[in-house]
């Protein structure tokens, strides 16, 4: 296969990503606009491309780097022997083909750089998260899916950080970033996917 063929691919199986202009802080006014990196989806590698959304940067995380996070939690996974031959494809903690990420891969890469996670008390609303922490990265929110007309079910990865003063989803199924009009806008949509299932993880700085 050539290079450029070689190239081409590996975009479609890993996603593509690029800059794209946000709007600037209140609500995409026609003041400065930020320019916000949003990694699209391929297969199911939702958390890398979250990943990299929620860093703003093209290969933050590569998906050999997840690839070897999850092998290094399969080596201290003390149930190996439990294993059958389908765990050599459907991995504890990932796909070996399509990626599917788990929770344990996303703390373990967050805290290679230097970032702490905590799951957020779905008992409590997402008024309760404090947005203005100092220490405060993005949100990472796992939310329950149908796809194929409910035949088929998972759950997706998706990054959520304020950029230049701005709010963003930056859900990789997204053709684009989209702006949260305000933070009380944000807040209501935590509220509604938490109240569908969904998880929200917050994401600090490890001082």
């Amino acid at each position: 296969m050539e290079l450029g063929a070689k190239s081409e691919a590996k975009q479609d199986e890993e996603g593509s990503g690029a800059m794209v202009s946000g709007g600037g802080s209140g609500g995409g006014s026609s003041g400065g606009r930020s320019k916000v990196y949003h990694e699209r989806q391929r297969l199911q590698f939702c958390l890398l491309h979250a990943l990299n959304n929620l860093m703003q940067e093209k290969e933050a995380f590569t998906r050999a780097e997840l690839d070897g996070i999850a092998e290094n939690l399969v080596h201290a996974d003390p149930n190996k022997e439990q294993w059958t031959p389908l765990s050599l494809i459907f991995k504890p903690h990932h796909n070996v083909f399509t990626g599917n990420y788990d929770v344990n891969v996303l703390i373990t890469a967050l805290e290679t750089r230097k970032k702490k996670v905590f799951w957020h008390d779905h008992r409590k609303g997402a008024s309760s998260i404090d947005l203005d922490a100092e220490a405060f990265v993005g949100l990472m929110i796992n939310i329950p899916i149908r796809r194929l007309r409910g035949l088929w079910t998972g759950r997706h990865w998706v990054a959520i950080r304020s950029i230049n003063g701005s709010w963003f989803n930056l859900d990789s199924d997204f053709s684009a970033p989209k702006e949260f009009q305000d933070k009380e806008k944000l807040i209501a949509f935590l509220d509604s996917i938490l109240s569908q299932g969904g998880e929200v993880m917050i994401v600090l700085q490890d001082e």
